[in-house]
């Protein structure tokens, strides 16, 4: 009787599917829970088909987007990679008709906006499986802190003491798995006694000096400058312009004042010409020169 019962013990457990954790991108391996098969090996999610192996040894694959990411490797366990957020799921493996169910749990843990923070801003960190039919317990824990049992935690306002290292562990029929998320604040504020009011009065109204219009000293320094650049290149153009224009003019003068060469006159000298030649033929005669000699 003890025989027999021991041996349906084993039946149960090699039966019994197991829990499978990963996150997002990496491989995961989902064994089938025995050493081989004979005549067909098939491997489905939710009854749908992801592969099936027959004595030949040839794959017929379903059409789920799974399978591109899928292989048998080793004999008979299931390979993915890289695993995504929606492969979350119940997979059975069909060895020669024997059957046995596994769960794979996909974690996503985050950090919204990112894992480095600033001191005063809001954030968020979570850890869950994103598939309802897999009640989950879900536990973080900050550094040096107490556990905070849900998938999410609020940092509001983000404090220099959430720097560290987070831990979330989750938890499903009994197997546990954990994952850690690194924190860094920056612009941490530096610790110094409390005030009194009359010191935060002073500087205040040292504040109020160094700042007008909401504007720091050295701003309005650089606008000033600026400004009398501007107003000497103003000038140094209008006085250029300015002395270009009596240039001109004073050319202009220059050339009417200037009286414009007289022609040479020529004038006829009382002399006596030369006695006439005797005319031969109708030779013309030329002018002296004495004549047209200049007076």
């Amino acid at each position: 009787m003890k025989t027999v019962m021991w041996f349906g013990l084993v039946l149960v457990a090699v039966s019994t599917g197991k829990v499978i954790f990963t996150t997002v991108g990496q491989k995961a391996i989902i064994q089938c829970g025995t050493s081989g098969y004979k005549e067909q090996l098939e491997w489905s999610r939710y009854n749908e088909q992801i592969l099936r192996i027959g004595r030949r040894g040839f794959p017929t694959k379903g059409k789920m987007d799974i399978v591109s990411r899928s292989k048998v490797r080793p004999e008979p366990n299931l390979e993915i990679s890289p695993v995504k957020e929606e492969d979350t799921g119940r997979f059975t493996c069909k060895a020669d008709g024997t059957g046995r169910d596994h769960t794979l749990l996909v974690v996503s843990v985050s950090a919204s906006p990112s894992t480095n923070l600033q001191v005063g801003q809001e954030a968020t960190l979570g850890c869950q499986v994103k598939d309802p039919n897999f009640r989950v317990a879900v536990e973080w824990k900050k550094p040096g802190g107490a556990p905070h049992a849900e998938d999410t935690v609020d940092l509001k306002p983000v404090a220099d003491s959430d720097a560290g290292t987070w831990t979330c562990t989750l938890t499903y029929e009994g197997e546990t798995y954990s994952q850690s998320l690194d924190i860094k604040v920056s612009g941490t504020p530096a610790t110094t006694a409390p005030d009194n009011p009359q010191n935060t009065t002073d500087r205040k109204s040292g504040n109020a000096e160094l700042l007008l219009l909401g504007l720091h000293w050295w701003v309005w320094l650089a606008v000033g400058i600026g400004g009398l650049v501007v107003i000497l290149l103003t000038v140094f153009v209008i006085v250029l312009c300015k002395r270009n224009r009596e240039r001109k003019k004073k050319l202009q003068r220059m050339k009417s004042t200037e009286q414009p060469l007289k022609p040479k006159k020529y004038c006829q000298c009382d002399r006596q010409a030369a006695a006439a030649k005797p005319q031969q033929g109708r030779r013309r005669e030329k002018p002296s020169a004495l004549l047209l000699q200049p007076c």
